[in-house]
């Protein structure tokens, strides 16, 4: 416990009433409530809900620390793709009971977007192109060909955008 409470910087708040606690402490005891006895499993249900962006990047680094230094695994439902892509490297998308895709995150934008963005920076802005992803070399190459390209950026699309599309996409079905 000691460990835990050291972890997750919450030794103040160990002696004082629950319902004075904030949000995030109330988090954080639950948490080394969870994890006292070293579970093999750690089933956590949107972990960061609620937390401000400091919290949630503390709850994040604890969670990395924790899976990496223990024996088990952690099994995360989260609509915050931002803790998706700091803690999962596989992934299992389920909509309405059904399993959309079962895999690693890096491959989810590569299996259901088919294209990547081109940015194109010249003096006077930045513009953006969607480009099929057997294009992109193509289209890159082009677009430098014009001599008021200052440089290109090439991008997946995010991650965000490609979960929306595939729910979205399983709505019409």
């Amino acid at each position: 416990m000691d460990k835990l409470v050291e972890m997750l910087e919450i030794g103040d708040a160990l002696n004082v009433q629950v319902r004075k606690l904030s949000l995030g402490q109330r988090m954080k005891a639950e948490l080394v409530a969870a994890l006292i006895h070293s579970p093999k499993i750690l089933f956590l249900d949107e972990p960061t809900i609620g937390l401000d962006v400091v919290m949630q990047q503390s709850m994040r680094q604890f969670l990395k620390e924790y899976n990496k230094d223990n024996d088990g695994s952690i099994i995360l439902t989260s609509h915050y793709m931002d803790d998706v892509k700091e803690l999962c490297k596989r992934v299992i998308i389920i909509d309405q009971g059904s399993i959309l895709y079962d895999g690693l995150l890096a491959d989810v934008i590569a299996k259901f977007s088919k294209h990547k963005i081109i940015e194109v920076i010249t003096p006077s802005g930045t513009t953006t192109h969607k480009v099929l992803r057997g294009k992109v070399a193509e289209q890159a190459a082009a677009l430098l060909k014009n001599p008021s390209v200052v440089d290109i950026n090439i991008k997946e699309v995010e991650i965000e955008d490609v979960i929306r599309s595939v729910f979205s996409a399983s709505k019409r079905v």
